[in-house]
């Protein structure tokens, strides 16, 4: 069995929480979920789902495991990057890779830090936060693993 994405390990409420934040901050996401439960069939009809309320929705979104390659990686940045960005600040800080509040220059050439720099910070995130900081690492790894050298065969996930 493939290992589950980073996102999938988050716990049932940390999802329908990112959904639902991506819900109430993303212009079209209501539209395309609401799409995508009605394709998917068992009864959903558009403008029964359109009246749930964004929370129930959410619940429903990620009971059916709707969510996209793409829809995950964006809550991951949001989740590391915006709403809970210490794991990424500490990692950032402990690499030596400058940052704004764990936000990397758009334009900085990767690799971000020397693979010697990423073993370290790695270590230190794993030492300090245990799963979920594997989880961040391993989300790094997957999503922009060029950009750190080493850290894929570190988290054994190359």
């Amino acid at each position: 069995m493939a290992a589950l994405s980073p996102y999938r390990t988050l716990p049932a409420a940390k999802r329908v929480e990112l959904v639902l934040h991506d819900l109430s901050t993303t212009k079209d996401s209501r539209a395309l979920y609401i799409q995508r439960m009605v394709a998917r069939g068992g009864g959903f009809r558009p403008v029964t789902l359109r009246a749930w309320s964004l929370e129930k929705l959410a619940k429903e979104i990620v009971r059916l495991n709707l969510e996209s390659f793409q829809d995950e990686l964006g809550m991951l940045q949001t989740l590391y990057v915006e709403k809970e960005p210490e794991l990424q600040i500490a990692f950032l800080d402990a690499a030596g890779v400058a940052h704004k509040a764990g936000h990397i220059a758009d334009d900085m050439p990767t690799p971000f830090a020397s693979e010697a720099n990423v073993k370290k910070a790695a270590e230190q995130i794993l030492a300090s936060h245990g799963d979920d900081g594997k989880r961040y690492l391993r989300t790094i790894a997957i999503y922009n693993g060029e950009a750190w050298p080493g850290l894929g065969s570190l988290l054994g996930e190359t």
